[in-house]
C-alpha cells in the first residue's frame, strides 16, 4: 500500500498520528469503552516554555522548550529530554505516550513523559548548552521530581545533561535529590549498566526471537542502523555473543561486509575519523540500500521514520529488532505483516533502557547501588518475561506482536485507572 498525496505522507511520518493510530487498533481489539479511551489517548499535562539565554558571544537567545507528561497512573511520568533543531510539541506527545506503554510492556511502576528543547547542540559551547540545560530545568522544577516525573538522556543529551540538571533542581529543593533524573554519572546516582542498557536489551530479545523461530544465534546475519549508544553498543555486545554484525548504517553511508565486521576496529576508526565510511576491513555501500539487505536481524537504532510506504515491501530482514522509538510508520506495519516478518516492537526492543533507568531510580531511593552482574541479570530477567507475554499474547488473541504490546500496555494502564477510580 502506497501512500498518494502528499498530506498522507505527512500524516504517515508525524510520529503522534503513527501513536494514535496504533492506539486506536488496540483500544478497539481490546473493547475499551470511550471514556477509557479519551482518559488513555490524552496526555495529562503539556508544557511550554520559552526561555531567554546569554550566549557567549553576549547576544540574547529565546529557547522553546516542552515537557510533557503522558500518564502517572501507575507512577511517576519518566521519558528522556532530547535537544534538536527538530523538536516539536507532536513528536515529544508522541514519545510521552510511547513511554507510557514502553513502562506498562515491561511492567515497572512509571507512566510516560518526554521533553526537549528546540537547538542546534552542535553549534553550541560546553557553556552554552549548561546555561540552556539548567534554565530549562528552572522553568520546568516545579513539574518535576522522583514522586512526580523522572527525566533521563536522549538525543544530543548525556549524563552530563543529566548532572546539571539533578544540580540545578537540588539547587531550588535547597538539598541533593539524586532521584530527580536517571543516566547520571555513578559518582552522583548513576547506576551500573546504565550506557549498556538498551543495547543489551536489544540483544536479550533478538535472542528469543532466534529460539522462537528456530534460528542459530552462532553466526545471525545483523544490519543496524545507528552507531551510537544505542546501535553501537548492541553491535559490540552481539558481536561478543556470536552474532555476525553485516553492516552497519549511518547518517552518511554505511559499510558491509558479508563476512562479518570487527566492530572493536571499527569503533576505533569512527573514533578517529569521524565517519563509518572508508574502514579497511568492509566496503562502503548507500545508506539507503544497507537497510534492504537480506538478513536475520535488521535492528534500526537511531531515528523515527526509517521504515516507511516507501521501502516496507523491500525489507528483506526475517526479525526487524526497532532499538529506536517509532522507526517504522503505522502503513509500514501492514505491509511487514504481510511479508511475515517477526517485529520485535520499539515499546518492548529498546526498554532496556526505561528498565535499568528503574533500577536506578530506585538505588538512588535506597541509597544502596548493586553490582553491574545483577543489574545484567534484573535486566536479563525482564526482557525476557516481557517478551513471553507480548508473544504469548499475541498468539492467544491471534494479532502481530505490535498490537500485542499494545494491547498488553493499554490492558494494564488501563487496569490501574480502574483500580484507582477517577477523583471528582
Amino acid at each position: 500500500m502506497l501512500l498518494e498525496t502528499t498530506a498522507s505522507v505527512d500524516q504517515e511520518v508525524n510520529p503522534w498520528e503513527s501513536a494514535a493510530h496504533r492506539f486506536d487498533e488496540a483500544a478497539e481489539l481490546l473493547g475499551l469503552d470511550d471514556g477509557m479511551r479519551k482518559v488513555l489517548k490524552r496526555p495529562a499535562m503539556e508544557l511550554s516554555v520559552n526561555f531567554p539565554v546569554v550566549l557567549d558571544d553576549g547576544r540574547i537567545e529565546v529557547f522553546t522548550g516542552y515537557r510533557v507528561q503522558h500518564s502517572i497512573a501507575r507512577g511517576p511520568a519518566k521519558g528522556g529530554i532530547r535537544f534538536a533543531p527538530d523538536v516539536s510539541l507532536d513528536e515529544v506527545r508522541a514519545l510521552a505516550a510511547w513511554m507510557t506503554w514502553k513502562c506498562a510492556v515491561v511492567n515497572i511502576p512509571f507512566g510516560g513523559g518526554k521533553g526537549g528543547v528546540i537547538c542546534e547542540p552542535h553549534l553550541l559551547s560546553d557553556g552554552e548548552l549548561e546555561r540552556i540545560t539548567r534554565r530549562y530545568t528552572a522553568e520546568i522544577s516545579e513539574f518535576i521530581g522522583p514522586e512526580r516525573d523522572v527525566p533521563a538522556p536522549d538525543v544530543n543529551t548525556n549524563e552530563q545533561t543529566m548532572a546539571w540538571i539533578m544540580d540545578t533542581y537540588s539547587m531550588h529543593q535547597r538539598h541533593t535529590v539524586t532521584a530527580v533524573v536517571t543516566g547520571k554519572p555513578l559518582e552522583l546516582g548513576g547506576s551500573r549498566g546504565r550506557p549498556e542498557a538498551t543495547g543489551r536489551g536489544c540483544m536479550f530479545v533478538s535472542i528469543q526471537a532466534l529460539r522462537k523461530l528456530g534460528l542459530p544465534v552462532e553466526g545471525a546475519r545483523v544490519v543496524i542502523q545507528g552507531f551510537g549508544n544505542v546501535g553501537g553498543m548492541a553491535a559490540r555486545l552481539m558481536s561478543r555473543a556470536g552474532f555476525r554484525i553485516v553492516c552497519i548504517v549511518e547518517w552518511d553511508g554505511a559499510v558491509y561486509n558479508p563476512r562479518g565486521l570487527d566492530i572493536e576496529a571499527l569503533t576505533k576508526y569512527r573514533s578517529e575519523t569521524g565517519s563509518v565510511r572508508g574502514f579497511p576491513g568492509a566496503g562502503d555501500m548507500d545508506k539507503d540500500e544497507a537497510l534492504l539487505l537480506d538478513c536475520d536481524i535488521l535492528i534500526p537504532a537511531a531515528r523515527e521514520n526509517v521504515i516507511t510506504s516507501s521501502n516496507a515491501d523491500r525489507i528483506n530482514a526475517k526479525i526487524l529488532c526497532e532499538g529506536a522509538n517509532g522507526p517504522t510508520t503505522f502503513v509500514a506495519d501492514s505491509i511487514l505483516a504481510e511479508k511475515k516478518v517477526f517485529v520485535i516492537p520499539d515499546i518492548l526492543a529498546n526498554a532496556g533502557g526505561v528498565t535499568v533507568s528503574y533500577f536506578e531510580w530506585v538505588q538512588d531511593r535506597q541509597g544502596y547501588f548493586w553490582t553491574e552482574e545483577r543489574v545484567n541479570e534484573e535486566l536479563e530477567e525482564i526482557m525476557v518475561a516481557s517478551f513471553d507475554a507480548v508473544t504469548h499474547y499475541a498468539e492467544r488473541h491471534s494479532v502481530n506482536n505490535r498490537t500485542a504490546a499494545y494491547m498488553l500496555a493499554l490492558d494494564r494502564v488501563a487496569n490501574a485507572i480502574r483500580r484507582r477510580g477517577l477523583y471528582a
